[in-house]
């Protein structure tokens, strides 16, 4: 192991051995080295002669405000969150403004959601893949080697901490058909250093980098608001999580509602159970026997391709309090995970495990969280058991296919991942579910559209994969049912103004019989009931925007739900909020517009901007009284 004491040395190192060509695969998500990254494209830019392809996913950045409106909020909120000396990824900044030279390549196989739609570069270049072939891929493609961060400990050992997912695997089939692949790691000081698969011995490495240079903060994402709907859905899907079972879930603010729901189900049952027969009360309950309302006193395991701030909070509370023997290390694991993402305080919480929260946790290859064949197949498929995997979709097809990551004309907005290794993997695990959830309905220039359609033209989950779809009215069970029954459960968790069209959609295709009508109780699904239901939970101290808390203080909070109203507006509707805007004393919001520096206006413009602000926070409190 070569050791190397700045960025500069790493990337003379790896220029010294390359032959006009450079091809690097890099771990996806926060195990990025940037600055090496930077160095090697910027090299790569300067000189035109030497080639340079980057294999990856989920390119993290700072989100760059399009507004001036919106510049004077993000800028004070991500100086203060990321720091001011974040290293950006040059490569993205180039793809965004179509501005990557010809003799760079950038492939990925998972977008940060749709940040790179209509971008040529990103689009022609994207390799779509299951997150479990990806290794294979990166074997074929015969690039040099990988460089990440990595994490080490006080006495000297070293960690692949958030990123063990695709470099263990990688680095064994290279091993295995005796192909040279170097491994650089740059020492990150904050990065949690964890066990498992995920310590690996200095040998591991062909050089590493510890340098002061890297000190930037972890990327963290803000933690996520939570609306009303998401909420709605995730209170279903608590009642799928059996005791004593295993959990999957995602990442976003739908599973951190979901984390929110399985908190209360656990902590206060009395009152769950009670919203649960508002619920049942309020639409069509649950067609499926298999509906679990109690408190987890044997506990949930946890396997996951990607770890993050809800395990936290599931551990916390004594939820995820399952283990499972690791038959490999001979140690009981309470949770797998193949890479993490999450909150400041998740990063700090990871940082100091205590020994039994450190020893049960383990960070190990994808091919292991994401599928069953394994050395210890039997044994996996015996842990798995009552498995719930989670994750989100876009659409779903009257006949059970789900498009979650393709827009109609092939734009992609983020990427296969990990989702039909979970979907096939329920469909072999007995008394598992795979879960997709997703809104019932979207506004698109102002009008609602249904998300449950006849026929997407992308399907990322085919039909014969079908098993439970939820949206904000309900719960339907689809596997192993004939499409018209398909179709009916389908269209009792749509909204209402959409169901009659469904249905006819059905008819013509004569997939249902002609004489069926919806029941009277899915008609109830319309947004008004949805508002009431939400008032009810509201009223008992539930449905929190912020459950886990805030990254933003009280006055940014206001203010990101006012800028966030504005976004979606037409012209005409802006200048109504505008009108609207010289009748609201500013007074009343005296901290937030010094917040954006416009208390006292300077010009004409910074005056128009302080009135469509205003006209925005007075809809606000008509729209939302409770909040």
């Amino acid at each position: 192991m070569k050791p190397f004491a700045s960025i500069k040395q790493a990337e003379e190192y790896i220029l010294a051995k390359a032959d006009k060509e450079l091809r690097f695969a890099i771990p996806l998500g926060l195990g990025k080295p940037n600055q090496l990254v930077n160095a090697l494209y910027k090299r790569a830019k300067q000189q035109k002669d030497l080639r340079l392809t980057f294999f990856t996913a989920l390119s993290l950045d700072i989100p760059q405000a399009k507004t001036e409106l919106e510049s004077r909020f993000t800028g004070p909120f991500f100086s203060r969150h990321f720091g001011d000396d974040y290293p950006r990824l040059e490569y993205l900044q180039d793809l965004h403004k179509n501005q990557v030279p010809e003799n760079i390549s950038l492939h990925e196989f998972y977008f940060q959601a749709g940040t790179t739609l209509e971008n040529l570069h990103a689009q022609s270049n994207y390799i779509s893949l299951n997150y479990t072939h990806v290794a294979q891929r990166i074997l074929e493609m015969n690039l040099d080697g990988v460089i990440q961060l990595i994490a080490k400990s006080k006495d000297g050992r070293y960690s692949l901490s958030c990123n063990p997912d695709l470099t263990l695997d990688v680095v064994d089939l290279y091993s295995a058909k005796g192909k040279p692949f170097m491994v650089i790691g740059v020492v990150h000081p904050d990065l949690p250093f964890l066990g498992g698969d995920a310590e690996v011995p200095a040998d591991f490495f062909e050089g590493i980098v510890e340098s002061p240079e890297v000190r930037h903060q972890l990327f963290a994402p803000p933690k996520n608001a939570i609306d009303d709907i998401e909420h709605m859905i995730a209170l279903h899907a608590s009642r799928l999580i059996k005791d004593d079972g295993t959990l999957q879930i995602g990442i976003g603010s739908l599973s951190d509602a979901l984390t929110t729901s399985a908190l209360l189900r656990h902590q206060n049952n009395s009152l769950y159970q009670e919203v649960l027969r508002e619920l049942d009360r309020k639409f069509t309950p649950p067609s499926s026997a298999d509906i679990h309302d109690g408190v987890f006193t044997k506990g949930l395991y946890g396997t996951s391709e990607m770890i993050m701030d809800g395990f936290m909070h599931l551990r916390k509370a004594g939820i995820l309090n399952r283990s499972v023997q690791d038959h490999e290390e001979k140690a009981l694991r309470y949770l797998h995970g193949a890479f993490f993402l999450g909150s400041k305080s998740f990063y700090r919480w990871l940082r100091e495990l205590s020994d039994k929260d450190f020893d049960g946790l383990s960070m190990t290859r994808v091919s292991k969280v994401n599928d069953l064949y394994d050395p210890h197949e039997l044994a996996l498929r015996k842990q798995r058991k009552n498995a719930r995997f989670f994750n989100t979709c876009m659409q779903m097809s009257l006949l059970g296919g789900a498009a979650s990551e393709t827009l109609d004309n092939g734009n992609v907005v983020s990427g296969v991942g990990g989702q039909y290794n979970f979907v096939a993997m329920s469909h072999e695990l007995p008394d598992s579910y795979s879960v997709l959830m997703m809104k019932s309905v979207r506004e698109k220039k102002g009008r609602r559209v249904s998300n449950i359609i006849w026929n997407p033209p992308q399907l990322t989950i085919s039909r014969h994969l079908r098993d439970v779809v939820i949206t904000e009215y309900g719960i339907a069970f689809l596997k192993g049912q004939s499409d018209s029954e398909c179709i009916k459960r389908l269209i009792m968790i749509a909204d209402a103004q959409f169901q009659d069209e469904l249905l006819t959609a059905a008819q013509k295709n004569k997939k249902i019989d002609p004489h069926w009508k919806v029941p009277p109780g899915a008609r109830n699904n319309t947004p008004e009931n949805l508002q009431e239901f939400a008032s009810f939970a509201k009223a008992k101290g539930l449905f929190n925007v912020f459950p886990f808390g805030s990254d933003f203080t009280q006055v940014e909070e206001k203010l990101q739900g006012a800028l966030l109203n504005l976004k979606e507006k037409t012209k005409l509707e802006l200048i109504k909020s505008l009108l609207t805007g010289f009748s609201v004393p500013k007074e009343g919001y005296a901290q937030e517009l010094e917040r954006m520096n416009l208390f006292k206006p300077q010009s004409v413009q910074e005056l128009l901007f302080q009135k469509v602000l205003l006209g925005s926070f007075k809809e606000l409190v008509r729209r939302y009284p409770l909040q």
